[in-house]
């Protein structure tokens, strides 16, 4: 690669950068000018990049404050690769969580309306690519559902739960919206959601938030069992679950791959 070409791609790398920066919003974007000022280069040469980019949909520009943000093209390759990187730093977590709590852990994402598990460990086994994988369970009587709406409003809940059957559940499920709302304004001060005999009888569950480079939440990850066996500890695996969330979101932030 000349250094032309080296050239260019660190401007552009630099440009997605102050785009994406923590102070700018989808709302207020950033002018030419204050991406020029924060990238250090001239404006002519930004401007012309910027049109590359809108161009392949990796930034979009605002016709009214002909302001410019990040595109739908790069939340799409951004949304793929953490995918990816979901499924490779996941079965350490897991193992370790499994081999600490000695029950069935597993990971889940977000799948229209259902959590879909696409990791799952048992304790004593490597991660399995059977069982529960490619299943899908309730989001409104499950820990691992509660996670995943963990940052929704009460309206988005609303409208991604609308028709469900709330009493399509175990005994301790919720008992509608407002109830759901509650147990996940809780499990959000805590940082991580319990569901006693929701899902089904006799069985417990606690599950914790995975998040991308953005803080979104992007996965779950939990550990389920028995309620006569694992009912009274259930304080100390939320502690354990969470540490496991925080592992899998600082590994997701590109802060070091789990070994």
């Amino acid at each position: 690669m000349t250094a032309e070409s080296t050239s260019t791609v660190q401007r552009t790398a630099n440009i997605l950068h102050a785009l994406g920066a923590s102070d700018v919003t989808p709302e207020s974007g950033l002018g030419v000018v204050e991406i020029a000022r924060r990238v250090g280069r001239e404006k002519s040469q930004v401007s012309r990049a910027l049109k590359a980019l809108s161009e392949v949909g990796f930034v979009e520009r605002d016709p009214h404050t002909l302001t410019y943000r990040l595109g739908w093209q790069f939340f799409a390759l951004a949304s793929n690769a953490g995918q990816q990187r979901l499924r490779t730093v996941g079965p350490p977590v897991l193992r370790r969580l499994v081999g600490t709590v000695k029950e069935a852990g597993y990971l889940s994402v977000l799948c229209d309306r259902s959590a879909l598990t696409v990791l799952s460990e048992s304790p004593g086994r490597a991660v399995e690519a059977v069982g529960w994988v490619g299943r899908t369970t309730p989001l409104h009587s499950t820990s691992t559902g509660r996670a995943l709406l963990m940052d929704r409003t009460p309206e988005e809940t609303g409208h991604l739960l609308a028709g469900t059957d709330f009493s399509d559940a175990g005994p301790g499920a919720p008992n509608g919206l407002d109830d759901l709302m509650e147990r996940t304004a809780r499990a959000r001060r805590t940082g991580y959601a319990v569901a006693d005999e929701e899902f089904e009888s006799g069985l417990v569950a606690v599950a914790a938030p995975v998040r991308d480079f953005s803080g979104r939440v992007v996965a779950a990850v939990n550990v389920s069992a028995p309620k006569y066996r694992a009912g009274g500890d259930l304080e100390r695996l939320g502690r354990v679950v969470s540490a496991a969330g925080h592992q899998l979101t600082s590994a997701m932030k590109g802060r070091g791959r789990p070994a």
